[in-house]
């Protein structure tokens, strides 16, 4: 199985009204635990990484793990750069293999943020690499926030028409009611389904949705039984990602419900064998953990036996 692009995973995605899973990796564990749980679910799926992680892995690790998952799974899997705001880690992430990479110019007004984007997109077309874009800002937007405060953090499904066709990305991503992080919400949780609605009809391209992870019960149970302080994370629910799925969105982010099952099955090792210091015998539980969420979440995306 060659490598793939966001836009070959995310078209096919569209047309079959299904998802394609981003999940953050960071270290060698991660990466193996979505391929495990692809192999399982004979799933694609979307490598993500951060600058942050490039930093911490290093560029040429990431590049050889995820060319190794791809000879040893068979699966198509793309290896996306997430939130690039550093347009020399930008370039050198569109030399130097990865096969997406999104430009976050999202805190840009909105004339900038397009310059800064059809400049990326210039880079990365002759090469053959998809480009996602933001257009909007994930806030945690919540019951308490002012119409006025609302508009202006959610995406305008007219002003992303308009920058579609000025910069020609390949893939959107937009504000609808999503946050980073594991405390999304203080209310109810609400994503604005009807906006997603009007910006999918406007946009025609693939829509991605951002800080979805869903702090699943499970997760959350095993991390603060062993001492994680969590206290008032909430995610987004799995049927307001299946609402959103089914109005569109091609691609969803998944970096927190990761880490959570990650701090939770290691804090278990160690509240259970404070002896314990084998890195094998507290990162292999943590390995099971973070594959058991990404089959989860390769489940509610549709995305299984799509490989």
């Amino acid at each position: 199985m060659p490598m793939v692009t966001n836009a070959e995973l995310l078209q096919k995605a569209q047309v079959g009204h299904y998802a394609i899973g981003a999940f953050n990796i960071n270290n060698m564990e991660i990466v193996q635990a979505v391929v495990s749980a692809g192999k399982e679910k004979n799933s694609p799926a979307i490598l993500a990484v951060s600058e942050g992680a490039i930093k911490y892995a290093g560029f040429d690790y990431i590049i050889t793990l995820y060319r190794t998952a791809v000879k040893e799974s068979g699966l198509p899997l793309a290896l996306h750069l997430d939130h690039g705001q550093d347009m020399e880690v930008i370039k050198y992430c569109i030399e130097g293999g990865f096969t997406s990479v999104m430009i976050d110019a999202s805190k840009l007004p909105f004339e900038e943020n397009i310059s800064a984007t059809k400049a990326v997109v210039e880079l990365a077309r002759p090469r053959g690499i998809s480009v996602e874009a933001e257009l909007g800002r994930l806030a945690g937007v919540e019951d308490i926030v002012s119409v006025d405060e609302r508009e202006a953090i959610l995406t305008d499904p007219k002003s992303a028409d308009e920058f579609v066709k000025k910069t020609g990305v390949d893939a959107l991503a937009v504000a609808i009611g999503t946050s980073h992080g594991a405390y999304k919400f203080k209310g109810d949780p609400k994503l604005d389904i009807e906006r997603l609605k009007e910006i999918v009809k406007a946009c025609g391209i693939p829509i991605v949705l951002h800080g979805a992870s869903g702090v699943p019960n499970w997760v959350l149970t095993t991390a603060t039984k062993f001492g994680a302080e969590l206290k008032g994370a909430k995610g987004v629910p799995d049927e307001a990602i299946k609402e959103a799925v089914k109005n569109g969105v091609c691609k969803v982010n998944i970096d927190t419900d990761i880490r959570l099952a990650m701090v939770g099955a290691i804090r278990q090792v160690f509240a259970e064998n404070p002896a314990e210091f084998d890195p094998r015998k507290y990162l292999g539980p943590a390995r099971q953990a973070i594959k058991k969420v990404v089959g989860e979440k390769m489940e509610l995306l549709g995305s299984t036996d799509k490989a």
